[in-house]
């Protein structure tokens, strides 16, 4: 208990180490709403489908290895994009805790929002789609949908906020169970797709082929 009730205050104190709020709750809101836009509008200039080829529109694409994966609202990789949030809120506090920079909630939300973004436009150029089909066992993949994407950003928030209104310890404990819990039922998570997508290692292929 005395862990759990340190942690737990540790949390309360990272809530107050945020500067002041320079923004009202209603303008982070609608820079936010303003960022996702403009990423779905790169997206769609980019080429991307706004939703799956299929034409319909599922809340949950629960089969890894297929086309219709990363093209509807949510899948397994939806807790990749949660964990994304609680590592930026992490990696923000953590910012301003050590250089005294006057980050406060609001903009350590919206810089995290700018991050993910550029993370899906990336993923979904053709150079970094071409990796992942030719090192990883995703031969069906061929981009995320638009819609998909904005879910993905969306993920995060859900991340963001949920760090930010959790105990470190619940946050810990929730991105851990994410990934051992994903990493048992697909083979892949977080942690698998990073060292995928930086250094495939044909092993891991194998073992997520399913052998």
């Amino acid at each position: 208990m005395a862990l759990a009730d340190t942690l737990s205050s540790n949390a309360s104190s990272a809530r107050r180490d945020w500067a002041p709020n320079r923004l009202r709750p209603w303008a982070v809101g609608a820079l936010a709403a303003l960022l996702v836009a403009t990423a779905a509008g790169i997206l769609l200039w980019m080429g991307r489908e706004a939703i799956c080829k299929c034409g319909t529109i599922k809340f949950w694409q629960g089969i890894v290895q297929s086309s219709e994966n990363s093209q509807h609202i949510a899948d397994w990789y939806t807790f990749s994009h949660i964990i994304h949030g609680f590592l930026f809120y992490g990696l923000f506090w953590l910012i301003r805790r050590l250089t005294g920079l006057p980050i406060f909630f609001g903009l350590a939300l919206l810089l995290s929002i700018v991050v993910e973004s550029a993370w899906e436009i990336a993923e979904n150029s053709p150079a970094v789609i071409e990796h992942y089909r030719s090192a990883t066992i995703s031969l069906d993949y061929y981009g995320d949908s638009v819609l998909n994407s904005v879910s993905d950003i969306l993920s995060m928030v859900i991340g963001f906020l949920i760090a930010w209104a959790v105990p470190v310890w619940l946050t810990v404990t929730g991105a851990l169970a994410m990934e051992l819990i994903v990493g048992w039922l697909i083979r892949d998570n977080l942690t698998l797709n990073v060292i995928m997508l930086l250094w495939p290692m044909d092993w891991i292929k194998t073992w997520q082929g399913g052998a």
